[in-house]
């Protein structure tokens, strides 16, 4: 098979940074948001816990086109941002990992609220009880008992960031060298004559990638696990 044109090695580059700036982006306010639903009881969790999901079940054009009229630069807090801090998000690569954070934050949100869950809550009690305050019970006890649930979360946004599509092509378009992700660049060439080849190899890059980043959350939740000491199942 051909090698990657520069076009195509430009629209992988691109997709990188907008996957690893979203599986960042998502990081806190996951491991927050998974805190919240896995440790706490509130009025309106129900509510919170869908709309944390809702872009799950959602057409993928749908948050694009809500973030669109929100931070387009006639959107109300886009324009604020454009005139405050010179700050945009519409139609460059900033928007597109907004676009992808918003798409992979319920994957980044759910292995995070199940690790917290199965947290023997006798522990972070016995921690406290000792003096430690509510901020270093979570730094020293639940968050590194959680530490596979975070592994997981974050190989999963950056994974979902590399497929994302709708959102990203509805809030920033598809612009060559700027927002062109690696799905957007299959789409562009399947409209193209002669496409066929960059088509194939982008696909199969793809089925590549992301095969890879599923192999390594596994391997990584495993030795997040072997190192809090969690004794593997007899199928693993």
């Amino acid at each position: 098979m051909a090698a990657l044109t520069p076009e195509e090695i430009e629209a992988l580059t691109l997709s990188a940074k907008v996957a690893v700036w979203c599986m960042l982006l998502s990081m806190p306010p996951g491991i927050a948001c998974g805190w919240l639903l896995a440790k706490r009881q509130f009025r309106g969790k129900a509510l919170a816990d869908a709309l944390i999901h809702l872009p799950m079940v959602l057409p993928p054009v749908v948050p694009g086109y809500l973030l669109l009229l929100l931070l387009g630069e006639q959107g109300p807090l886009g324009h604020w941002l454009s005139r405050t801090f010179d700050l945009h998000f519409a139609f460059n690569w900033k928007g597109a990992v907004l676009a992808s954070a918003v798409m992979a934050f319920p994957l980044m949100v759910q292995p995070v609220r199940l690790s917290m869950r199965l947290i023997d809550s006798r522990l972070e009690q016995a921690a406290a009880t000792l003096g430690a305050t509510p901020w270093r019970v979570f730094m020293t006890v639940t968050l590194p008992l959680a530490l596979p649930g975070v592994i997981v979360g974050s190989i999963l946004a950056f994974s979902r960031s590399l497929g994302e599509f709708g959102a990203t092509m509805a809030f920033v378009g598809n612009i060559p060298g700027e927002t062109r992700t690696l799905p957007l660049a299959i789409y562009s060439y399947t409209h193209v004559p002669g496409g066929e080849a960059p088509v194939l190899r982008l696909t199969l890059l793809s089925i590549a990638l992301a095969l890879a980043a599923l192999l390594a959350s596994n391997a990584l939740a495993r030795y997040g696990e072997r190192r809090l000491g969690y004794r593997p199942h007899a199928d693993a």
